[in-house]
């Protein structure tokens, strides 16, 4: 009896089941339906994606390091180092979110009654994009996602869309305009936030988007240094903050402002609220340190006791760089340079991170050093400070600048202070010299006892961390040893391990550039010798010497002139005989000369300048280059504007070298005009000359070589000149000429930009080519092949491939210079976002030949790649910003041929002849995935694995019309083109085919409720048009609106195989009544093509007196044509479509006034985040 009853109860639940969610899809809009794709959406995909949401959140969280060195960001993802940090969490939510999107949209219209009247509130609901009330939830978890794991252009075009999408929803509609104010802010696209924010003061703001604007506008003062301005929203901000970690971040931030404006008692009390939340211990510890900072100027003696005490302390032992970095600080306010510049020692010798912290450390002691023009100690703190800093940083420039020009200067400066200093050695009695000596043996011996203190005490701290020994100091120490830090990075990706090999590198080899053989000398791309040379005897004989005299230098060490240990050291390199005194006269003369010339070019620091060349001239008359040393004080003297000076060194230059280059140089009557506008003249004789050269005009080409080696011998375009008139020499017949040329280019100029090409040519001939003359333009990048002269006989053979059924590639080429890229890629991110949600389609910009190329990849064959062309040059805001660049479709099998064996005018050339007379298909077919899988649901609503696709936005409505013009572009919104469709009203769609939703735009008015009010519009009733034709109509707002063609009025049916689009169009009079509508049947589309839509601002409306009356169910009056039974309230102001409409807005905006009064907002999704 039992199993009975058991056989028959399934199925009638299995059967009852069914037909529940067979009356909830998609393409029905009652009130079951949205209240069971609102419930699905909210406890399937949307948790579990709230879920992997809060897990990257804490991640991020925690593992976030702040630079607390400078203004630190309001949101974690701000920071760079930390921005890696929970990606793989925000993706899975970003893909729960569009899963939710997908399976749970309702965009079709519900059904209404034509004879009942219709408020402004229903004709504001009836006008929605979006039916399902819980879905924009879905949509902002997917934006604060991307924006989250730092992808800020993509969060961009997400906030972008869902301002569009509900834009007739003020509370929805403001919280996604906040958002994409912030995603501009933190890609630094400041003038766009600006646009955003200038445009929503002028609309009346939803109090339930208040607390999202005000961390918008915090972040945008912040950012634009406003800070004053910033303050008063930061307060607000951190009342608003649910988690006590960020809020504690926000106190340090307002501190950060308060003492940045001078305000140090506000700034103490901030640091101090930091403290008393006990955040985690870092932050705690810099907020202890910025308290001692900004109250140092009236309790400093206090202040450095209390740093001194925290130094002294065993938690702090990582942070001795900052304590001391502090302590400096403090004796800076005071003008105690001295001691400052022994606490900053001491934090430099005391760290153990090698981090920023100790970056900007030594940044600033290098500038205190620079500034007493102790250049040596300057170049040593900037050497290892630019390993540890930001390139991003603001000073990171002018670091640069100084760090290059001391890596120049120091080597001199410090050989003549250790000449100086040897040679009065010399001079010394011995038992002085002797004392002097063994203070600089005990100086090294400490200096090697201290190093080798601190190595065991590490060696010892990573033993004990090893055993698990470390405790809480383990947590906060930086093993920087390791290959991979906390996070699991790989050595590369962690910063200071890198900035550590750094500078481990330019201990031992100096700053080198980026270059291939950095460690050669002379760099040149020619080699002279294609075989290596077989070895002489001599030579095996030199190498068997210097392996047997480096076999003895372990005995030879032992020795006391080898020990720095021992005297004998130091007096052998003491000069006493008269030999040795000269050869260290000519290292401080070599010195002195190159020093003064950088004190006067580079550093122009003239006295310094002066000071070093006057002795050199005073002290070393026998110096061998005397002539340019007068020459250079000529030049110093004429810049001081001292004439007299001037004109001594003149005549010593002129009666002492008179056949030297540089008395020619200044004897010549165009050497005055040259010194102040050589620049420019020898720049427009190059432009004059390269001109010259592409119109075939050679004699002009070497006349102007000619007299720019005369005139300008050691200009900046010399090697330019030299190579034109080489290739000039070609083509009048004189190849050896042009080799000479070529030859001189490359050992003379090895850095230049026409050296390789220089090389390329050279090769070409070793390798038994031949070298003819011809036209060309060598600036034309259409043209240029890097391929030329050296192609291999594999490449040769290869050639263009005209197949079609391939994969394809979309590429714009265009100059770096030419465009702004990065507005260029987030324009054509959000083109792609927004017309192909269900293609993916990967974006990538490489570089060839000086030539950047944004490649979009994903297209299966050639018809997909013209197809996606075609509509993207229809985008004007794209096609403005790519203007001066060039389109091109090509295979991804001629993609390694083009720029290499093959022009960009070549491709052009076999593209005309074997792609554009093909006939294209007019199936749509980016409207289909990549990759379908069927997959059939166990009910009518899917659960978590449910749906046809998996992966991006996918909503039913429009086929794109690649033959409607674009729309003008909206600041936020994309214009999609229309196709009308053909097919009958009662046609089906195919199953396979996803399109983009009807957008259709109303104009916004006022409500007594917040809402938007619909204003009056001329009737376009479809009725009265009887057979007219479709065309577009221009609406009041500017848009056009592309009427569907009339039919007769009935209800809507759908198609089995098909989606339902109502496309009722609504017309009211001055009361609110319906003027007219119509429904179109089946698959029959309209769509309002027009910029994006903001609520207009609302004049102010008295106070509401009646008492506030819950939301709660209302029962629906029985309607003809209304299949709605059951209704249920999600707080999202919607309309039911009954004849109660009058009391339901009247009640929510009691709803309304009451939440706003209590304080809070059930709806505000930072709840179902758990606060981030």
């Amino acid at each position: 009896m039992k199993t009975i009853k058991t056989r028959h109860i399934i199925p009638l639940a299995a059967l009852i089941a069914l037909l529940i969610t067979a009356g909830c899809s998609t393409e029905k809009n009652t009130a079951q339906s949205r209240w069971w794709h609102s419930f699905n959406a909210r406890y399937n995909t949307y948790y579990n994606g709230t879920l992997a949401y809060i897990d990257g959140s804490l991640e991020k969280e925690n593992g976030n390091k702040d630079n607390f060195t400078e203004m630190i960001p309001l949101y974690t993802v701000g920071n760079k180092d930390s921005r890696e940090l929970g990606k793989s969490n925000f993706d899975r939510a970003i893909e729960k979110s569009q899963k939710a999107i997908k399976l749970h949209s309702i965009k079709k219209r519900p059904q209404w009654t034509k004879s009942r009247k219709k408020t402004e509130k229903d004709i504001e609901w009836l006008n929605r994009k979006e039916y399902n009330p819980f879905l924009w939830k879905a949509w902002m978890l997917m934006g604060r996602s991307q924006f989250m794991k730092g992808s800020f252009d993509e969060a961009a075009s997400t906030f972008a869309y869902m301002s569009r999408l509900y834009s007739t929803q003020p509370a929805i509609y403001g919280r996604a305009r906040a958002w994409l104010a912030k995603c501009y802010i933190e890609e630094g696209w400041i003038y766009d936030a600006e646009d955003v924010i200038t445009k929503i003061k002028r609309d009346s703001l939803h109090w339930r988007a208040v607390k999202e604007w005000d961390y918008t506008y915090a972040d945008y003062y912040i950012h634009t240094g406003r800070y004053a301005e910033a303050i008063p929203y930061l307060r607000k901000v951190i009342k608003h903050e649910m988690r006590r970690k960020q809020r504690a971040r926000q106190w340090y931030l307002m501190g950060q402002l308060e003492a940045e404006l001078g305000h140090k008692e506000n700034a103490y009390k901030a640091f101090k609220r930091v403290i008393r939340l006990n955040p985690p211990y870092e932050l705690e510890f810099n907020a202890r340190i910025a308290m001692s900072e900004v109250m140092a100027g009236t309790q400093s003696k206090k202040m450095i006791r209390r740093l001194k005490r925290m130094a002294a302390s065993d938690n702090n032992k990582d942070y001795l760089d900052q304590v001391y970095y502090a302590i400096g600080n403090i004796y800076m306010l005071q003008k105690d340079t001295a001691n400052a510049i022994a606490a900053y020692e001491k934090g430099n010798t005391k760290s153990t991170r090698n981090g920023i912290e100790k970056g900007v450390l030594l940044l600033t002691l290098g500038d205190i050093y620079w500034d007493k023009e102790d250049y040596s100690n300057a170049g040593r703190c900037y050497g290892e400070a630019i390993g540890l800093l930001d390139k991003e940083r603001d000073d990171y420039e002018q670091l640069s600048e100084r760090s290059k020009v001391l890596d120049e200067l120091v080597p001199y400066t410090d050989a003549v202070h250790l000449q100086d200093s040897l040679q009065a050695l010399a001079k010394m009695p011995e038992k002085e010299r002797n004392e002097a000596i063994d203070r600089v043996i005990e100086a090294l011996k400490k200096k090697e006892k201290e190093e080798r203190d601190a190595q065991a005490e590490l060696d010892a701290q990573q033993q004990m961390a090893q055993q698990g020994g470390m405790g809480n100091m383990n947590n906060t120490n930086n093993m920087t040893n390791n290959a991979t830090d906390k996070s699991g990075k790989w050595y590369f990706y962690n910063p200071t391990a890198v900035s550590q090999g750094k500078a481990t590198f330019q201990k031992m080899w100096g700053r080198r550039e980026n270059v291939d053989d950095w460690q050669r000398v002379n760099k040149t791309v020619v080699s002279l010798d294609n075989n290596p040379a077989e070895m002489t005897d001599e030579m095996r004989d030199s190498i068997a010497a210097a392996e047997a005299a480096a076999d003895s230098l372990e005995n030879v060490m032992d020795s006391a002139q080898n020990n720095p240990h021992k005297r004998e050291y130091y007096l052998k390199q003491i000069p006493f005989t008269e030999e040795q005194v000269a050869e260290s006269n000519k290292i401080i003369e070599d010195g002195l000369f190159h020093a003064g010339i950088i004190f006067k070019d580079k550093l122009d620091n003239l006295t310094l300048s002066e000071k070093t060349l006057r002795r050199l001239t005073d002290s070393y008359p026998d110096f061998e280059n005397m002539d340019e040393a007068f020459y250079h004080l000529y030049l110093l003297y004429s810049r001081r504007q001292d004439k007299t000076q001037a004109n001594i060194f003149l005549d010593k230059l002129k009666r002492s070298y008179p056949k030297s280059q540089w008395t020619i140089l200044l004897s010549d009557p165009y050497f005055e005009e040259n010194a102040k506008f050589g620049e420019h003249i020898e720049d427009s004789l190059y432009a004059a000359t390269y001109n010259a050269f592409k119109a075939g005009k050679y004699e002009e080409v070497s006349t102007n070589t000619s007299l720019s080696a005369k005139r300008f011998p050691l200009g900046a375009n010399r090697d330019k000149f030299i190579f034109i008139g080489g290739l000039s020499k070609l083509n009048s017949g004189d190849s050896n000429g042009c080799l000479t040329d070529m030859q001189e280019v490359v050992s003379k100029y090895p850095q230049s930009d026409v050296s390789p090409m220089a090389g390329m040519i050279i090769n070409g001939v070793k390798a038994g080519r031949q070298l003819r003359g011809g036209k060309f333009d060598i600036g034309d990048v259409w043209e240029h092949r890097s391929v030329v002269l050296s192609d291999s006989d594999s490449i040769a053979a290869r050639k263009f491939i005209a197949e079609r059924n391939t994969d394809f590639t979309f590429m714009m080429v265009y100059s770096p210079d030419s465009l702004n890229e990065n507005k260029l890629l987030f324009e054509l991110a959000r083109f792609n976002f927004s017309n192909f949600i269900v293609r993916n389609f990967d974006i990538v910009i490489d570089e060839l030949n000086g030539m950047h190329r944004m490649m979009v990849s994903g297209f299966r064959n050639y018809d997909e790649a013209l197809q996606y062309a075609r509509q993207l040059y229809k985008n004007q805001q794209v096609m403005k910003l790519a203007q001066k660049g060039r389109a091109i479709i090509i295979s991804d099998s001629n993609i390694e041929l083009l720029g290499t064996q093959y022009s960009y005018n070549d491709y052009d050339k076999f593209y005309e002849q074997h792609f554009v007379p093909l006939r294209i298909s007019t199936v749509r077919l980016l409207t289909e995935p990549s990759t379908i899988e069927f997959e059939k649901p166990d009910n009518g609503e899917g659960g978590e694995t449910d749906g046809l696709y998996n992966g991006g936005v996918i909503e039913e409505g429009l086929y794109i019309n690649d033959d409607q013009p674009a729309t003008g572009e909206a600041d936020s919104g994309i214009s999609i083109p229309v196709e009308p469709e053909n097919t009958p009203a009662t046609g089906s769609q195919d199953d396979n085919t996803i399109a983009i939703p009807v957008e259709e735009e109303k104009a916004g008015g006022n409500a007594d409720d917040g809402g938007i009010v619909i204003p009056d519009m001329q009737q376009n009733n479809a009725t009265n048009n009887g057979n007219a034709q479709q065309g577009t109509t221009q609406t009041d707002n500017n848009s056009f609106m592309i009427e569907p063609e009339p039919q007769t009025d009935q209800p809507a049916t759908q198609d089995s195989q098909g989606f339902e689009i109502s496309t009722d169009v609504y017309d009211t009079n001055a009361n609110g009544n319906a003027a007219g509508s119509q429904t179109q049947q089946g698959n029959a589309q309209t769509d309002v093509m027009t910029d994006a839509v903001e609520p207009q601002k609302q004049p102010e409306q008295p106070q509401q007196t009646k008492q506030p009356v819950p939301a709660v169910p209302q029962k629906e009056e029985p309607a003809a044509n209304d299949t709605d039974e059951l209704i249920f309230d999600f707080g999202d102001d919607t309309g039911t479509g009954n004849s109660n409409a009058n009391s339901s807005t009247n009640n929510n905006n009691g709803n309304d006034s009451n939440n706003k009064q209590n304080g809070y907002d059930l709806e505000d999704e930072y709840y179902d985040l758990d606060g981030f």
